[in-house]
């Protein structure tokens, strides 16, 4: 599987986004604190996920991200792919050359598996996850642990 950290830390960013975006545009500096991201990385992501309207933009002061689109339009598959990751389970990237001589005896195993986790994160919205309670927990957890730390 061909999912890194690129994808992993888009879909996080883009959570934590959704999370904090109904108090108006989020700085990158703040989901940086939140989720422990580069803020130089999260700028690059960023980058990928505005040209692919995803997110929009503010300036000035006050300003940061904002998700583009209502958060149950967006699927996390769109998030993986507008930062040019593939969910792609095949050696060979689904060209069939996993041998020199052609295609090896599992690439239709890989080939369905890869076909179900696109559907699988097609299926979920941002919403959905914001949905699960748990999500929200976590999220609440973690910005109590960074009050604590900024007053320690």
């Amino acid at each position: 599987m061909k999912l890194t950290t690129k994808g992993r830390y888009a879909v996080t960013a883009m959570l934590d986004l959704a999370l904090h975006g109904d108090q108006g545009p989020v700085s990158l500096a703040e989901i940086s604190t939140r989720q422990e991201i580069s803020l130089s990385y999260l700028e690059q992501l960023f980058s990928k996920l505005r040209k692919n309207d995803l997110v929009t933009s503010t300036r000035g002061p006050g300003g940061g991200y904002s998700v583009s689109r209502e958060l149950s339009l967006v699927a996390v598959s769109d998030i993986i792919s507008a930062v040019n990751e593939s969910v792609d389970a095949t050696q060979c990237a689904g060209r069939e050359n996993c041998h020199s001589h052609g295609r090896c005896l599992t690439h239709d195993l890989w080939e369905g598996l890869s076909v179900q986790i696109e559907e699988f994160l097609s299926s979920v919205s941002l919403q959905d996850m914001i949905d699960k309670q748990r999500v929200q927990n976590v999220s609440v957890v973690r910005e109590s642990m960074l009050v604590q730390v900024r007053h320690a």
